[in-house]
């Protein structure tokens, strides 16, 4: 029985130790970036709302292209395609569960 560890055929790797260090360096940067936004008081109010959420978004990206090595390869292409409908299904289930929520506020504040 053969017991090697080469387990994936597409002959792709992993990634390497420089790629996960860039990708933890970035991570630390985007987090002590938003930390310092908001312990700074540097914006307030909606703008800091807008650049914390550019920062995490930045961040996803980040997560997924240095520790989850999704990418446009072919080899890749199923792992993109169930990502992009977990996100789709994320976006309604939350989108809708908003909207029916605003709607029972709205109907409930006419009583």
């Amino acid at each position: 029985m053969d017991h090697s560890h080469n387990a994936h055929s597409s002959g792709e790797g992993h990634g390497s130790l420089g790629s996960y260090a860039t990708g933890f360096i970035l991570s630390v940067i985007l987090t002590v970036a938003a930390f310092a936004l908001v312990m700074n008081g540097t914006l307030t109010g909606e703008n800091a709302l807008i650049a914390i959420a550019g920062l995490a978004f930045v961040q996803i990206i980040v997560h997924l292209v240095f520790f989850l090595h999704m990418n446009t390869s072919s080899a890749q292409r199923w792992n993109v395609t169930a990502f992009a409908f977990t996100v789709l299904t994320a976006v309604i289930v939350i989108g809708g569960t908003l909207w029916v929520m605003h709607n029972v506020s709205m109907h409930m504040m006419l009583r």
